[in-house]
């Protein structure tokens, strides 16, 4: 192998008659003034002047190919290999035409590769293309995991990639972008997997139900199976975990109501005016709905004949109370903006949101565990809201204590993961939750909290959090204005952009801040699986097989089944099942048996017999 052509002190092109390229394996070029410089391939081709690819009868640049000539390729007989290398790091000079190139060996790249040890690091998969390096690799980064391939489980071939976790510190926070079917929610389970396994304090909000990690995959061997059984608790909102209206401060309450539906200037002032510290969800509402109910009198005089007129006591004072708070807030307090904050609370009150508290989130989170809030993407919207905010803000003021050296209980450093990222943190418009992880995405990291944000759709992402993302995990994408925006906030090349739309599930770009470059890697098989994970078709026939064996049970001690008598055999097996059938169903069951072979039809001249 030797380098051909003009070159440059970042780019240069390398031939060979006898050994074919790779895109992104790595080389050493041997400058003989320079000495070794290590590069990337970045383009490979073959050429063969006989058998031409382009329009013009050549492929390559005809300085390298006369180059090649000079070196004493034969050009009109050979196939040329032809790589493109990028050097990792600029040369001095322009590299010397004509210097030797070989694979390198590990202790070579392991500074350039590895930046954690198993222990400390988050081992994600694998470096593509670098499996010519591992024969000398230090046993501890051997057969550390599998990758699923072309449907089969296959042992670790190449340099393993491990994220440094604690690198977080310098370089926070996490993108995952990938659109359906690229394999980002796996990746995303793998990268929680690794988080569980180190006992890191982690919050994923879930609004798809699938990070449940009970289910180990059924393609590992026994012996290797791992259990996270007692490394995550699934939560969910309304169910096991609300809010605590108790604690909430008036702007929590009014992000909670903005977050069930958008609130209105008037509106955000009656909760300004109504709402009393400690106030219970009780307290509050009754006092909304006596004020709203003095309103629909319309009057004073209306609202005394209510009191003069009251059959009991109790219904007196009630009116009373109803009065003083007319008198009080009817003018500052329209009626329909009270009637909003009603209709709002009573919804949110429907969900369960207030019916517990975030207590068991604060203990797993201090157990070290990863705790899986599950609800409908607006329920999250809403508790996330209040939780983030409250967990920031604990954690916060622990290590202001810690500076001021005041007392402060313990509240440990977390991680949040959210799924659909752009739903909490939308581009071009305000949510509650978007405010909260703002201000963790630019103040998080002194504080010790930090953000894996996974989308489909990088570009509706707010654009000062995906700045803040120093760390992004690009996997298979199509869309142009998606690709667009990960150019601009990634340092992945031209070519790497143009491979993104035809990556194979599994395959990602990892452009991390501490590696100063773009990776090419492919993410190892998951321990666990999604409980989404049966085909939707083959369901659709297990359902169907399911269903045909069960009407062939309850009719099997029936058989023959005559076409007159079809009114007495559905008798009979109401009486004995409880299941009730249609003669028109009851026939057409019979007769879908009969087209899968499972039944024979006899036609008579007065009826069919099944049999």
């Amino acid at each position: 192998m030797k380098v051909v052509g003009i070159t440059t002190q970042q780019e240069v092109y390398i031939g060979s008659k006898d050994r074919n390229f790779r895109i992104n394996e790595f080389l050493i070029i041997t400058d003989p003034y320079q000495g070794d410089l290590m590069g990337e391939v970045v383009e490979a081709q073959t050429y063969n002047k006989y058998i031409p690819l382009s329009m013009h009868g050549e492929l390559a640049d005809s300085s390298v190919i006369e180059s090649l000539k000079s070196i004493g390729y034969d050009i009109d007989e050979d196939t040329i290999y032809i790589a493109k290398v990028r050097l990792l790091n600029e040369a001095l000079y322009p590299v010397e035409t004509g210097s030797d190139v070989r694979t390198p060996v590990f202790h070579e790249v392991k500074d350039l590769m590895i930046r954690s040890s198993t222990d400390d690091g988050l081992v994600l998969g694998i470096i593509k293309n670098t499996d010519q390096m591992v024969d000398d690799m230090d046993e501890e980064f051997k057969d550390l995991l599998y990758t699923f391939e072309s449907g089969e489980l296959k042992k670790q071939r190449d340099i393993p990639y491990i994220f440094d976790i604690r690198s977080m510190h310098q370089y926070p926070h996490i993108g995952v972008f990938g659109g359906s079917g690229s394999g980002k929610s796996f990746g995303l389970r793998v990268v929680l997997e690794e988080l569980m396994k180190l006992d890191i304090p982690t919050i994923v909000l879930d609004p798809h139900f699938e990070m449940d990690f009970s289910q180990i995959g059924d393609y590992f061997p026994k012996d290797e199976v791992k259990s996270y059984e007692d490394k995550f608790k699934c939560l969910q909102v309304g169910f096991h975990v609300g809010v605590r209206f108790e604690d909430l401060s008036p702007q929590d309450i009014k992000n909670l109501l903005d977050a069930s539906s958008p609130l209105t200037d008037a509106m955000s002032n009656v909760v300004d005016i109504l709402f009393k510290r400690n106030d219970s969800y009780n307290s509050f509402h009754n006092r909304l709905k006596m004020l709203a109910e003095a309103q629909e009198e319309g009057t004073m005089d209306r609202i005394n004949t209510r009191i003069t007129e009251a059959s009991s006591n109790l219904e007196r004072e009630g009116w009373q109370k109803r009065k003083e708070l007319y008198i009080s807030y009817d003018k500052a307090c329209p009626y329909s903006s009270v009637r909003g904050i009603i209709w709002r609370l009573n919804r949110l009150e429907n969900e369960g949101i207030f019916s517990k508290d975030i207590k068991p989130i604060e203990e797993g989170l201090h157990m070290g565990k990863l705790i899986v809030i599950q609800g409908s993407t607006r329920i999250l919207q809403v508790f996330s809201t209040y939780l983030l905010n409250n967990l920031y803000h604990k954690r916060r003021e622990y290590k202001d204590a810690l500076y001021k050296k005041t007392q402060a209980d313990y509240f440990p450093p977390f991680i949040i993961v959210t799924d659909e990222a752009h739903n909490f943190a939308p581009k071009g418009y305000d949510s509650p939750s978007k405010s909260i992880l703002k201000e963790i995405s630019q103040e998080g990291r002194k504080y010790g909290a930090f953000l894996i944000l996974a989308t489909q759709r990088p570009t509706l992402l707010d654009e000062t959090i995906t700045a803040q993302l120093n760390t992004k995990f690009i996997f298979r994408t199509v869309r142009a204005s998606d690709i667009q925006t990960i150019k601009e906030e990634t340092d992945i090349t031209e070519e790497e952009a143009r491979r993104l739309p035809y990556l194979r599930t599994g395959d990602v770009f990892i452009s991390e801040a501490l590696m100063g470059r773009t990776i090419f890697a492919r993410i190892r098989a998951a321990d666990t699986t999604s409980p989404h994970t049966e085909n939707p078709f083959d369901e659709l026939k297990n359902k169907s097989k399911e269903d045909d064996e069960k009407f062939l049970t309850i009719i099997k001690d029936k058989l023959p089944i005559n076409g007159n008598d079809f009114i007495n055999v559905i008798k009979e097996i109401e009486s004995d099942t409880k299941v009730t059938y249609t003669i028109s169903t009851f026939e057409e069951k019979l007769e879908v048996l009969v087209d899968k072979g499972l039944l024979k039809k006899e036609k008579t001249p007065f009826f069919n017999v099944y049999k």
